[in-house]
């Protein structure tokens, strides 16, 4: 099964082609010349009909005048709100009348009204997809036979892979300080001379939705096709091939490498950082955008290794799946230290502990895909692990008092000697809850009899006994966690019974 246009392409002679490009090229430069730089207005209004204009010169057959008139007063009554105030809802009810002219043009509009809605929704992703299709027949056209083919071939071949490189390596720089400051020092100023990029922004949407209207067609959501035929299908409209796969996991694992090194470098070797830059801040910015690098990661390996696909017959892209994922592995690891360090200057938290918890559990599911490679097993069987030991950390974290664990770490950690981060948030430890009493209890024994902020602390203390003596104390109200803090209550003699 698979995604297929519901009209079949019909052969056109070659003057068809020259004009739709010339019209193309035309509704570009008059989208640049109405839009840019400009407020919405009167223009909003001319390029409807300008669009339906170009329906009606690019049609394969040229319709008759009175239907060609019938269908620009169509757009211009739909487009008349825009001549009061350019609203959008005035602009999507101009473009629509735009659509349903160029489905009518195409005759691909339903008899029966009532199904007009379900086509329009068939035709709307046709503004993304139909552009790019119609350049890629081209390129593949001459793949192979021309110079301009075969370098067009080479370099968009090229593109996913340096795109996907680009993201991992703008995530690497908010994650890592020295990778941001590497690319701060890069000198862009020559891309001042370059293109506005608003401009040509405005030029790819022109191109997109200019070139939808023209040629419309309609999305089917499924084609049944015979077995040797889908495969044929499958195996020529593949995305990921084996050299899309090879370069890909080739950058991504020099950009991992790279990042692993710093971290082994500064992280766990503990090298002196650059002058300005503590520990602490080198790994404040890390755990979290390199949590979200292992996803992106491993969403992309489990595309990479699906079953039958490419990188499920080679053995390089296993190798160098294999040692991608190594890599992810250290990264989820680097991002516990880098947690572990930010915590112990900045204190602990709820969020923090939930964020160690879920780097712990990327790790674990990484290292399942790894068995999953390595075994041969389904994507059904790695879904199954990881519920599983999500459900089992859910379950033991259900008996883990986090509060009072947080409460007495925070306190622990103020009273080292070495201490050297923030100050105990006492507001915090308040919001934490009654077991956060026996924590508080410890920091006030710390602290001398005339210390400023022991009235602060035992105000809080108060307020957090008063809100447990408050509590409902029915047996179906009952807990062990209360039951517990209670006991320690009367043990210390704070609450009288």
């Amino acid at each position: 099964m698979q995604l297929t246009n519901a009209a079949t392409i019909t052969p056109r002679s070659p003057i068809i082609g020259k004009i739709r490009f010339f019209v193309l090229v035309a509704m570009i430069a008059l989208a640049d010349f109405l839009f840019f730089g400009q407020a919405p207005g009167l223009n909003l209004f001319l390029m409807p009909i300008a669009l339906t204009a170009a329906v009606l010169l690019s049609a394969s057959r040229q319709p008759h005048p009175v239907t060609s008139a019938a269908y620009l007063g169509v757009s211009v009554l739909a487009a008349a709100p825009l001549l009061e105030a350019p609203t959008v809802s005035g602009f999507i009810l101009a473009m629509t009348a735009v659509i349903l002219v160029s489905l009518a043009n195409a005759k691909l509009l339903p008899k029966s009204p009532g199904a007009i809605p379900f086509i329009i929704l068939r035709f709307l992703p046709s503004f993304v997809i139909r552009l790019p299709q119609a350049c890629h027949r081209i390129f593949a056209s001459h793949s192979g036979r021309t110079l301009f083919g075969t370098t067009v071939k080479s370099i968009t071949g090229w593109l996913f892979p340096l795109g996907m490189g680009l993201v991992f390596l703008l995530l690497f720089s908010v994650a890592n300080p020295l990778i941001e400051m590497g690319l701060n020092n890069i000198d862009l100023s020559f891309l001042l001379h370059l293109p506005d990029l608003g401009r040509m922004t405005l030029w790819l949407i022109a191109a997109l939705v200019s070139w939808a209207i023209m040629r419309p067609r309609l999305i089917r959501r499924f084609k049944r096709r015979a077995p040797d035929e889908a495969a044929i299908s499958v195996k020529a409209s593949d995305f990921l091939d084996h050299t899309a796969l090879v370069r890909c996991l080739s950058v991504f694992n020099l950009l991992f490498a790279m990042q692993t090194l710093l971290d082994l470098m500064y992280l766990w070797g503990g090298a002196e950082l650059p002058a300005g830059m503590s520990h602490a801040e080198y790994a404040h910015r890390g755990a979290y955008p390199l949590v979200a690098t292992a996803l992106l990661a491993a969403a992309f390996v489990l595309i990479a290794m699906r079953r039958g696909g490419p990188g499920d017959h080679s053995r390089l892209i296993r190798i160098l799946v294999i040692a991608w994922i190594l890599q992810n592995v250290l990264l989820c690891l680097s991002s516990i230290l880098r947690l572990d360090l930010y915590v112990e200057t900045y204190s602990l938290t709820g969020l923090r502990i939930a964020a160690g918890i879920w780097m712990g559990l990327v790790a674990a599911g990484l290292t399942l895909i790894l068995l999953r490679i390595a075994l041969r097993r389904s994507n059904q069987w790695l879904i199954s692990m990881n519920l599983a030991t999500l459900a089992t950390v859910l379950y033991l974290c259900a008996f883990f008092d986090f509060s009072g664990f947080i409460a007495r770490f925070n306190v622990e950690n103020s009273l080292r000697p070495e201490h050297q981060g923030e100050p105990l948030d006492i507001h915090y430890l308040a919001s934490l809850g009654p077991s956060a009493i026996p924590a508080i209890d410890r920091y006030l024994a710390s602290l001398p009899a005339d210390a400023v902020e022991r009235p602060r602390v035992e105000y809080q203390k108060q307020e957090m006994l008063d809100r447990f003596a408050a509590r409902s104390t029915d047996w179906r109200s009952w807990s062990y966690r209360q039951h517990r803090t209670e006991t320690y209550l009367q043990s210390t003699a704070l609450i009288e019974r």
